[in-house]
C-alpha cells in the first residue's frame, strides 16, 4: 500500500515502539498523528512531523476527535496500536489475591482501548477511495511474547495480549469486505524505556536467553516490521512474532 501523502494514527507515540514507528512513518512522507496521554505532549512534539493528540484510547469521544483530525490531513490509511500498560501481580501473593480492579484496568486499556481505536478508525477508513487492489487501509496491533509465554506475575497482561492475538483473524475477516487489512506484531523483549528500570545484569540475562541474535530487540526493528507489513498487500490476519526465536520458561 502506498503511504505518501496519507495520514496515520499511532497510539502510544510518546516512547518505545510507538515513537519509533511514528518516526519511521514520517520518513515515508506520512502525516502522523501521535496519540498519547496529556503528560506525553512534550515528548511527542519533539518528533518532527508528528502532530500530538491528547487522547485516552478507552474514550470513544477522544478517539473520534483524533480520527477526524487525521482524516482532514489526508486519507487515513494506517493505524498502529502501540499503547498499553503492563503492571505485574501474582494471582495469590504475599499481600493477598490479585486485585480485580487492576486486572480490569489492564484489559480495559490493552484490549478495549485497542478495539475502540480499531473500530472508529475502520469506520473512517471504509470511506476511503480504494487503491487499484481494492485496499482502503491497514490496522497493525501490538501483542507480546507474553501472549504465548506469559511469566509469573503477568496474568492480566498475558491475558490482554492473548486477546489481541486472538482478535486478529476475526477482525481481518470482518473488515475484508471494506478493503481493510488487520495484522498483529508480537514482539519479544524490546529495549524500550520500560527496560531502563532493570539493572544491567538483568538486561544482560534477558538478552542472553534470546537464541539469535542474542540481544534485546530495538524499537526501530518493530517499526521496520510494521512498515513491511503495511507494504505487503497480501499479508492479512496474521500474528507475526518478532522475538529472535525466544521461547520463555517461567521466571
Amino acid at each position: 500500500m502506498q503511504l505518501e501523502n496519507t495520514s496515520a494514527i499511532v497510539t502510544g507515540a510518546a516512547s518505545g515502539l510507538g515513537r519509533a514507528t511514528a518516526r519511521a512513518l514520517v520518513a515515508e512522507n506520512v502525516r502522523v498523528f501521535g496519540l498519547d496521554l496529556s503528560g506525553a505532549a512534550d515528548t511527542v512534539n519533539e518528533l518532527p512531523g508528528v502532530t500530538h493528540v491528547t487522547a485516552d484510547i478507552t474514550r470513544p469521544d477522544e478517539i473520534e476527535d483524533a480520527v477526524r483530525l487525521a482524516a482532514q490531513a489526508g486519507p487515513l490509511r494506517t493505524v498502529i496500536n502501540c499503547a498499553g500498560i503492563a503492571p505485574t501481580a501474582r494471582i495469590v501473593g504475599r499481600d493477598g489475591i490479585h486485585d480485580l480492579d487492576l486486572f480490569a484496568r489492564v484489559v480495559s486499556v490493552n484490549v478495549l482501548g485497542t478495539f475502540n481505536v480499531m473500530t472508529l478508525c475502520a469506520r473512517t477508513m471504509a470511506e476511503n477511495e480504494p487503491d487499484e487492489g481494492g485496499q482502503r487501509g491497514i490496522i497493525v496491533n501490538t501483542a507480546s511474547i507474553a501472549a504465548f509465554d506469559g511469566q509469573i506475575g503477568q496474568a492480566a497482561y498475558a491475558a490482554s495480549k492473548g486477546a489481541i492475538a486472538s482478535l486478529t483473524l476475526p477482525a481481518a475477516r470482518d473488515l475484508a469486505s471494506k478493503g481493510i487489512r488487520v495484522c498483529t506484531i508480537a514482539p519479544g523483549i524490546v529495549d524500550t524505556p520500560m527496560m531502563a528500570s532493570f539493572s544491567a545484569e538483568v538486561r544482560q540475562s534477558l538478552a542472553a536467553g534470546v537464541p539469535f541474535p542474542p540481544r534485546l530487540a530495538r524499537p526501530e526493528e518493530f517499526a521496520q516490521l510494521a512498515l513491511a507489513v503495511i507494504a505487503h498487500d497480501y499479508l492479512n490476519g496474521e500474528v507475526i512474532r518478532m522475538d529472535g526465536a525466544l521461547r520463555m520458561g517461567p521466571r
